[in-house]
């Protein structure tokens, strides 16, 4: 069970990199739509809602992998409202992080910065308690009873993609249901998963997490 961020590991990759992180920072676009019919989350997919309204922090280990085989392996940090931060390993001079007022993608190898308004993000499902997953998710059937899986897409906006949140059954985790990670496919079917290990819930994550260092400066390093 995974959860992906496809990030550049070499300058080749850059290319291939850049439709994955559209899609990230655009399917978010989905929570604000509006629907026709919006019924309240039921079964499972209230499960889900219940546990991600549970979780005021996070913190775990993740394991990245992109439509090639790469692997990238880091930290991942969150604090409700709108705060996360994708600490890379050592030697990628990549950084996402959340600071309560947009999403930043830092890249201290060309010295540039995108930014993002927390809303207008696939995360922002996972950052703001108060999104209703039944307007955009669905539950998709798995071979094991104790494994979620939630699809997220837009039916009138192909070109967002589609990312799936995947749980397990867990009667100690908030909600009683633990996050194993997410894959997000893009329009041209590039997969990228995330496998989160070592997850802890709702512990004191220190506002000072979520500070950067401007890459556009001179000296700016993550």
């Amino acid at each position: 069970m995974a959860v992906q961020l496809f990030l550049p590991m070499l300058e080749k990759d850059r290319v291939t990199f850049r439709p994955l992180f559209a899609l990230l920072f655009a399917l978010p676009l989905i929570l604000a739509m509006p629907v026709a019919i919006a019924a309240p989350a039921t079964g499972d997919l209230a499960l889900v809602q219940d546990h991600l309204r549970s979780v005021e922090s996070l913190t775990a280990n993740f394991s990245q992998t992109d439509r090639n085989g790469k692997t990238l392996d880091g930290t991942l940090a969150l604090k409700k409202p709108g705060k996360i931060r994708f600490q890379y390993e050592k030697g990628v001079p990549i950084l996402i992080v959340g600071d309560g007022k947009a999403l930043w993608f830092l890249d201290y190898s060309v010295r540039q910065k995108q930014r993002w308004p927390i809303g207008n993000s696939p995360l922002g499902v996972l950052l703001d308690p108060n999104k209703d997953i039944s307007r955009f998710a669905k539950v998709v059937r798995t071979a094991d009873p104790r494994v979620i899986s939630v699809e997220a897409s837009d039916p009138r906006h192909p070109e967002y993609g589609r990312i799936t949140l995947v749980f397990a059954r867990d009667a100690s985790a908030p909600g009683g249901l633990m996050m194993q990670g997410w894959v997000a496919l893009d329009a041209q079917n590039n997969r990228t998963t995330i496998r989160l290990s070592n997850q802890l819930f709702n512990r004191p994550v220190a506002d000072r997490a979520f500070r950067w260092t401007d890459p556009t400066l001179r000296g700016g390093r993550n």
